[in-house]
């Protein structure tokens, strides 16, 4: 056996986990310096140990966009048929501002509020979708934001429990 065989490849394995580490935290956001530029599309407040205003937690467009994207198609009970839907994981939003709470009180832009464990985030791999099938949410059509969780994936979350939690035009979330 070549005596460099065995070095080499614990080079290439160390430059392996360095790239790999590096792509995980290439998308991290500072919040606390990074200011929301554009029309604020999401506050969160409450136990967070990151803000980027006085009270809160901030985020634009280019915000969101910052963080790492995700998609999967599912059907839910507002759609004939299935949608790809897409957005940043809210896991990742959460840990963006250091969420310690154990509760999501999510409110929508008509006021409308609903609790969401803190642990169906990272269970579940919940989105703050952004997008169905390619397009920007509207507000007309439950955007901008519009909490998704992946129903195909995991079909005992079809039940009104989990579809309740699924609030659209979501406009804040407070961290209790």
């Amino acid at each position: 056996m070549n005596k460099f065989l065995l070095p080499r490849f614990l080079q290439n394995l160390f430059v392996l986990f360095a790239l790999f580490a590096l792509a995980n935290v290439s998308y991290a956001l500072d919040m606390s310096k990074d200011q929301a530029v554009g029309p604020v599309v999401l506050k969160i407040n409450g136990k967070i140990g990151t803000k980027n205003t006085a009270d809160a937690a901030v985020f634009d467009e280019a915000l969101l966009d910052a963080l790492p994207q995700k998609s999967f198609v599912t059907e839910t009970p507002w759609n004939k048929g299935p949608v790809r839907y897409s957005g940043p994981l809210l896991s990742d939003v959460l840990k963006a501002v250091n969420a310690s709470g154990t509760n999501i009180k999510a409110i929508a832009l008509n006021d409308y509020k609903v609790n969401i464990p803190m642990e169906d985030a990272k269970k579940y791999g919940v989105i703050l979708a952004r997008e169905m099938d390619g397009k920007k949410i509207g507000i007309r059509d439950k955007g901008p934001l519009f909490v998704m969780y992946p129903f195909e994936q995991f079909p005992e979350l079809k039940v009104s429990k989990y579809y309740s939690r699924c609030i659209w035009q979501l406009q804040s979330i407070s961290i209790e």
